[in-house]
């Protein structure tokens, strides 16, 4: 598996990262669950990112990975979701950092994100101060943030944030060629989400409704084609790959899935041709496509 330095902050990741929001369904047996988390790690995939909305994911974590918590990177994310406290205050901050702590079994928590909150939740105050303090406590070593477009670059113009995650895919390159070049040159860490564009290939016709709906239009406005790649194969390899990302975050509940994600991966980039038609492509049809949150 291909590692490289997450930024500028002291942390190396692996160019695949394990999205454990599967991990997290009533629906998988505990074993099961354990033995796909240490599978990913014994393969390489050494960055694991998760949250509390996962369902179970961080108390799997926690139980199945914590005698090993040297060998992985973990994020996950706060800021919401504590009883008897009002989301994105300070309080909650400093709450869900606390509970994230006891669901993982860990004594810290290498990168925490705030979630997809909109700039003037940001703006408020004492909000990033609170995930500050965690990381003067030692409870949090990289300050993070989550979203995309003008939340995104407000996050960033902060110079408060060591690690950002936004959408990195063949149908996502705005926030790609502009705020992930931008966050690189300053050194901060590039988590790429969704680096399988929700996988709209799946589907014959247009899936109203569905996650994949956006990039299926987008998928058949650009007429792009990955041939002879597999479409997973190509936009796995195009995100990982990606100038300035550090991982891409591929999730599964399936040990043979994480098995191809990782072969894809180790393959290395994908070849620059196909790139350049993805890029003419996107050019010609994407001018009002914003990053998907």
């Amino acid at each position: 598996m291909h590692t490289r330095p997450f930024g500028q902050t002291g942390l190396t990741v692996s160019a695949l990262g394990f999205g454990a929001g599967h991990i997290g369904s009533p629906e998988m047996s505990e074993d099961d669950a354990g033995t796909l988390l240490n599978l990913a790690v014994d393969l390489g995939v050494t960055f694991i990112d998760t949250a509390r909305g996962y369902g179970l994911s961080e108390e799997r974590i926690g139980r199945h990975l914590a005698h090993r918590r040297g060998d992985f990177v973990l994020a996950t994310k706060c800021g919401y979701g504590i009883d008897g406290v009002e989301d994105w205050t300070p309080a909650c901050v400093t709450a869900g950092i606390d509970a994230a702590l006891r669901r993982l079994n860990t004594d810290y928590i290498d990168v925490m994100l705030f979630h997809s909150c909109p700039r003037h939740v940001l703006e408020r105050p004492g909000l990033i101060e609170a995930l500050e303090a965690a990381v003067q406590a030692g409870k949090v070593r990289v300050t993070g943030y989550s979203g995309e477009n003008e939340d995104l670059a407000y996050a960033l113009a902060t110079e408060r944030f060591g690690a950002i995650e936004c959408s990195v895919n063949p149908f996502d390159l705005r926030t790609l060629d502009t705020l992930v070049r931008e966050a690189a040159a300053r050194g901060v860490g590039v988590i790429a989400k969704r680096p399988l564009g929700n996988a709209p290939w799946r589907f014959a016709d247009r899936p109203h409704g569905n996650y994949a709906e956006e990039y299926w239009l987008r998928m058949k406005t650009m007429g792009f084609d990955s041939a002879p790649l597999a479409w997973d194969e190509f936009a796995l390899r195009f995100s990982a790959f990606a100038e300035g990302v550090g991982t891409a975050i591929a999730g599964t509940g399936n040990a043979a899935n994480l098995r191809r994600n990782v072969a894809i991966v180790e393959a290395g980039p994908p070849p620059g041709e196909l790139v350049r038609s993805l890029r003419a492509a996107f050019t010609a049809h994407g001018a009002g496509w914003t990053g998907q949150v």
